[in-house]
This record gives structure tokens, C-alpha cells and sequence, in this order.
């Protein structure tokens, strides 16, 4: 898995480029069926401008083999912003990872049926 970061409005500083690299690389564990997956990271200030204070911003764009998956955060702390979308992303690997499951399952059910409706028609002939 490759992480890309880039930010926006905002000094790229070590300190949120190591937080970054630390909460986004618990990914890996979900995308161990995807190791060429590429993650590209968006922190930076929202430009928002009916919106007064402080507001960061956290995108994630989750691409590779089959995948294209988004998630995006604003919060008024760019730490709690970054544990959001990473939150937000694992739900939705999850649901991803789901659907798959499910759909082979359904796949193979249909084929089991139809299977056992073509031994029966044959078993009585």
C-alpha cells in the first residue's frame, strides 16, 4: 500500500505527516487482498467562507484493483478531522469487502439450486 499526502492551506509539518502515515497505515490490515492499493491523503483548512473559525479538512481516496473508494471529514481540530475520515474509510473497505461476500454467496446458492434441479429432473426420468 502506497500513502500520498498532500496538504492544502496548511504546512505540511512532520508531526501531521507522521500522524497521517500512523492512522492510515491501519489500513493495511484491510486491504491485505490489495497490496498495489494507493492512498492519497488530503489534509488542509476548509475554505468554507459562511463558515467562521477554523475548519480542517481530511479527504481520503482509497484506489487499486477494483477499488475507488472516498471518504471526507471537516472538523474544527485537524487531528480529530484525520481520525474521522480513516474511520469513515474502514467502514466503507468493510461494506465493500461485504457486498462481495454476499454476492459470491448468492452466486453459489443459485448454482447449488440449480443443480439440484437438474439431478432431480434426472433422477426421475
Amino acid at each position: 500500500m502506497k500513502i500520498n499526502i498532500k496538504a492544502t492551506g496548511i504546512e505540511l509539518t512532520d508531526a501531521i505527516s507522521d500522524y497521517v502515515n500512523k492512522k492510515i497505515s491501519a489500513l493495511d490490515k484491510y486491504l491485505e487482498n490489495h497490496p498495489e492499493a494507493v492512498v492519497q491523503v488530503e489534509v488542509g483548512k476548509s475554505t468554507k467562507h459562511h463558515r467562521s473559525g477554523n475548519v480542517f479538512l481530511a479527504e481520503v481516496h482509497v484506489t487499486g484493483q477494483g477499488l475507488d473508494l472516498y471518504a471526507l471529514s471537516e472538523k474544527s481540530d485537524l487531528y480529530a478531522a484525520i481520525d474521522l475520515v480513516k474511520d469513515e474509510i474502514v467502514q466503507n473497505i468493510l461494506s465493500v469487502k461485504t457486498k462481495k461476500e454476499t454476492l459470491t454467496r448468492r452466486g453459489a446458492r443459485a448454482i447449488k439450486e440449480m443443480m439440484r434441479g437438474f439431478n432431480f429432473f434426472r433422477r426421475r426420468k
